[in-house]
């Protein structure tokens, strides 16, 4: 005998986005294990159903009610699998934490997150978004992750040159996007540890402190310190961190802008290309502070929309939309929204 998939039916589902949006599943399952997603699957009328996947819900903004079967992942465990010569292999629930597993990490003398710390969401999520920071993604890190496919109810195991990472970018947002859960994730970190320092706001923390030779935990804290500055607790103000993507540009677009707005921060890439900051841009285009309803953009940091109190996902889009004409307007530029809207 099948074991019943345990179903919440119109599940609010504010609680569980970090923007604090007003939203009710249809239906939710929660995900505990590879077993979760398999009897899900094989549900008469679950596994006809359209799916939709939610990690810490951090990425992610609801308009409407969801009209489909949401699966919660709450995935959970941590441990080190593996000490090789030139890694350590380490092992987490795709509904852990991602900044309680970096924290976890450097507990346990396993440095090598430090730099994407205090990023928001689940460790399920992060291969999806290819998160980064500070000079390290996701994609740096990721040795392998299983998923269970939504059809079939098989695992599969995906290594990272599977995964078609690209920037905030991957396989589970294109091919695979609704296709499979991701449930445990496999995170390599070198040994020996080396610090990664070329960013201008950690080369400031050096300078500041005279800490030429951080460890792992030195950089930690800085980070925790510079976001914290900058970025809002999703506890206290909603929001979904940055809202937009840096955009990439050719270097005759960024001579172009720099002809134009020669104070424009960019960052030379590997291929040549330059990122723009695309909060840069948005507080030249005066919309820091500013509002529409009861969404706003965050007065330390322009690339952040945060919910003001009792704030509409219908008014988070009307904002992030008056910015992109705004920055498009002046800067000829495009700018992508990060998080989902659904």
């Amino acid at each position: 005998m099948h074991t019943p998939v345990a179903v919440e039916h119109g599940a609010n589902l504010k609680q569980y986005n970090t923007f604090g949006l007003p939203s009710a599943a249809q239906a939710l399952v929660r995900i505990t294990s590879e077993s979760d997603v398999r009897r899900v699957v094989d549900d008469p009328a679950l596994g006809r159903a359209p799916k939709f996947i939610l990690g810490g819900g951090s990425n992610l903004v609801l308009t409407q009610d969801v009209q489909a079967c949401v699966l919660k992942v709450e995935v959970m465990g941590r441990r080190l699998l593996e000490t090789r010569d030139d890694a350590w292999i380490i092992e987490a629930g795709a509904g852990e934490s991602w900044h309680g597993t970096v924290e976890w990490a450097l507990d346990n003398g396993l440095p090598g997150l430090e730099n994407m710390a205090l990023i928001p969401g689940t460790v399920g999520a992060a291969p999806v978004q290819n998160i980064g920071a500070y000079g390290i993604e996701l994609k740096d890190r990721l040795e392998s992750l299983d998923a269970v496919d939504l059809i079939t109810g098989r695992t599969v195991t995906l290594h990272g040159d599977q995964c078609a990472f690209g920037y905030r970018d991957s396989i589970f947002k294109q091919h695979l996007a609704g296709k499979s859960v991701i449930t445990r994730v496999r995170l390599r970190l070198p040994r020996p540890w080396q610090p990664v320092l070329g960013y201008l706001e950690l080369e400031r923390k050096v300078l500041e402190t005279g800490i030429t030779a951080p460890d792992a935990r030195q950089i930690f804290d800085w980070i925790c310190t510079i976001r914290r500055a900058k970025l809002p607790d999703p506890a206290v103000v909603g929001n979904a961190g940055s809202f937009f993507k840096n955009p990439v540009v050719t270097p005759e677009q960024c001579r172009d802008i720099i002809s134009r707005d020669p104070e424009i921060v960019h960052y030379p890439m590997p291929d040549g290309s330059f990122k723009l900051a695309a909060g840069w841009m948005i507080d030249a285009c005066g919309w820091k502070g500013k509002s529409i309803g009861r969404a706003g953009v965050y007065e330390k940091q322009a690339l952040v929309l945060v919910n003001r109190g009792g704030a509409s996902g219908a008014e988070v889009v009307t904002l992030a939309r008056a910015i992109q004409e705004s920055v498009y307007g002046r800067f000829g530029i495009r700018l992508e929204p990060e998080p989902v809207v659904v």
